[in-house]
C-alpha cells in the first residue's frame, strides 16, 4: 500500500508501506493493505511505519522527523501532535500537525 504523510510545510513521507500504526483518537489501530475505507482523527502520539526496505528512502533534512526506530530498522518513526488519517483503495494519507 502506499503512505504520504503530509504537514502544512511539506510532504514528510512518501513510499510504499507493509503497514502503518497511527495513535487514533480511541485507541492506536494498524492499517494493513486492503483494509477497509476509513477516515479518523488523531491524537498526539507515534506514528509507526513498517517498510520491507528503507535503501529507496532519503533521510535527508527535509524528512528529519521521519526516523528509524531503534531496536527495528524496518520500522520508521514520527511524532505527532494531531492529525487526520484517510485510507482509500490501498493508499493511505496522513495530514499532521
Amino acid at each position: 500500500m502506499y503512505l504520504e504523510i503530509v504537514s502544512p510545510e511539506a510532504t514528510l513521507f512518501s513510499s510504499e508501506v507493509d503497514s502503518v500504526v497511527v495513535p487514533g483518537v480511541n485507541g492506536a489501530f494498524e492499517m494493513l493493505k486492503d483494509h477497509a475505507a476509513i477516515v479518523s482523527l488523531l491524537k498526539e502520539g507515534i506514528i509507526k511505519i513498517k517498510t520491507h526496505s528503507q535503501s529507496h528512502l532519503e533521510f535527508d533534512h527535509l524528512h528529519a522527523e521521519v526516523v528509524p526506530h531503534f531496536d527495528d530498522k524496518k520500522v520508521l518513526t514520527l511524532k505527532i501532535k494531531s492529525g487526520t488519517v484517510e485510507m482509500k483503495d490501498n493508499k493511505v494519507i496522513i495530514l499532521v500537525d
